[in-house]
């Protein structure tokens, strides 16, 4: 699903893409008459049609997706404000207002859950941002293309490997006395350490997904113009210089929004991989929104009040990303709306 979801990002982005590109190219050779006059709506969109129908038969099938599992399963939110009946449907129980939301914000597991939630995504958030950066201009300061290639493929691998084997590699790797890493603790079980266990959680996220999260930045590195690096050492600038003034500079643009869009999961800790990695002993540190939300809803049979909180975890993370967009496009000029 995650590549499915992938493929239908990148299309839109074509799409997009594709069209500001046809109607710049275009506009030049129109006439300042011809683009001053005002065209009726459905003659607009006719010639809409018709410069552009090729990039709207390309992205159909991405918006058919979008349209079929984003938009229409949305009618269920009203779940949240219903108490839910099977014999009714979505729409046909008692109207409850928000006493859902306001039985979350009572729960006494309240406080923990977002707390633990909070903690893990910032972690996750802030390293996960740093790491692909610096790995990133290290590659890039890598001359032999040979070599180059050899670690960007080593990087890349582990964001290959399931969820599932990556717990049990942890597990193993962890182990007291027999795990690899677990015989210099002793009989200290790390992942039963309510303190160490989000560490863990981070380090081992980083280390899956920090190759392929450098990919975009390689690639925005790979349109700076060697005349500047030319420039930059004919003026006595060493491999740090390099960096600090070419380098990041040419990828600040591509931080900034990839920055955005990371602050619109803030509360988006993982279900799978904090599921599996829980137990008894770590559970006061690692039961978040999303597997909490399972356990009411799924197993406890609690739809009306699982789908409350999945509600307030998607607000907080579309507020978040407004708020990131708002200030980076005041303080930096740049932002993704």
């Amino acid at each position: 699903m995650a590549y499915i979801n992938a493929i239908v990002r990148f299309i839109l982005m074509v799409f997009i893409e594709g069209i500001h590109m046809t109607r710049a190219l275009r506009s030049g050779g129109e006439s300042t008459a011809y683009q001053k006059k005002k065209l009726s709506p459905l003659a607009s969109f006719k010639r809409h049609t018709e410069l552009y129908w090729q990039l709207w038969l390309l992205a159909a099938p991405a918006l058919i997706f979008v349209l079929v599992f984003a938009y229409i399963p949305m009618w269920g939110i009203q779940l949240a404000f219903r108490e839910f009946d099977p014999d009714k449907g979505l729409t046909g129980g008692q109207w409850v207002g928000f006493s859902y939301f306001e039985k979350f914000f009572n729960s006494p597991l309240f406080g923990e859950i977002m707390g633990n939630t909070i903690r893990i995504s910032l972690w996750t958030l802030v390293m996960g941002f740093i790491a692909p950066i610096i790995l990133a201009l290290l590659i890039n300061q890598i001359s032999s293309p040979k070599i180059k290639g050899f670690v960007q493929t080593i990087t890349y691998m582990p964001h290959f490997i399931s969820v599932v084997v990556i717990v049990s590699m942890i597990n193993i790797f962890l182990t007291p006395k027999t795990g690899i890493l677990g015989q210099f603790f002793g009989d200290t079980s790390i992942l039963g350490d309510t303190h160490v266990i989000t560490a863990v959680y981070w380090i081992s996220e980083i280390w899956q997904h920090v190759g392929w999260n450098s990919i975009i930045y390689l690639a925005a590195l790979s349109s700076v113009d060697t005349s500047l690096y030319e420039a930059a050492k004919i003026d006595g600038a060493g491999r740090f210089q390099l960096i600090r003034y070419v380098d990041i500079p040419a990828i600040m643009p591509t931080m900034t929004v990839l920055l955005i869009m990371s602050m619109g999961s803030i509360l988006g800790v993982g279900f799978d991989k904090i599921f599996l990695m829980q137990n008894s002993l770590n559970l006061p540190a690692t039961e978040v929104i999303s597997t909490y939300t399972y356990k009411i809803g799924i197993l406890n049979s609690q739809f009306s009040y699982s789908t409350a909180i999945g509600l307030f975890n998607t607000v907080v993370n579309f507020l978040f990303l407004i708020v990131a967009n708002f200030i980076s496009k005041k303080a930096t000029k740049s932002s993704i709306f």
